[in-house]
């Protein structure tokens, strides 16, 4: 099927864990809401088949925030299936700043999406989307208004 990638922008409600929690939530109801397959999200993720083998091409692929800002590796199977802050010098390089805002995030997955579509062998991908190459992860940004987190910015990849 190929690998997908994805982005959210949420609400922070707290933590990122119950920010990702309630966004899955959110996306379960638009993608299975009518379903007969998954009534749950549990549903869903006792499929090991289908989650291991395809998956949903979405934030749903993801089970666990962890706090480490290190690049996953493929060689760790822990690392597969999990979320990550992406690393303080690498919001620097994308937003200039540590506390990005909303329209930031948005504009550097815009200007990620630009750049993919005149992609040519051996350009080199500097965008924020090309921050993330292991598929099955991802990484998410805390997003600031008037200095308070308000929002998570979430972005990787799923399939193969």
């Amino acid at each position: 099927m190929g690998a997908s990638g994805w982005s959210y922008v949420t609400p922070y409600r707290g933590t990122v864990v119950a920010s990702l929690e309630a966004l899955q939530e959110e996306v379960f109801a638009q993608e299975h809401g009518d379903a007969e397959e998954y009534s749950t999200i549990e549903e869903l993720y006792a499929d090991e088949e289908f989650m291991e083998e395809e998956g949903t091409h979405s934030i749903l692929d993801v089970r666990r925030v962890v706090d480490s800002t290190k690049l996953p590796q493929e060689s760790r199977s822990a690392d597969y299936f999990t979320i990550r802050p992406l690393a303080p010098a690498r919001l620097m390089v994308h937003f200039g700043t540590d506390r990005p805002g909303v329209r930031q995030f948005e504009d550097a997955i815009a200007q990620s999406y630009t750049f993919m579509q005149a992609w040519r062998p051996g350009d080199r991908d500097t965008s924020l989307l090309g921050e993330h190459e292991m598929r099955w992860t991802g990484f998410y940004v805390l997003l600031h208004t008037d200095g308070k987190p308000s929002h998570v910015g979430f972005f990787g990849s799923s399939g193969d």
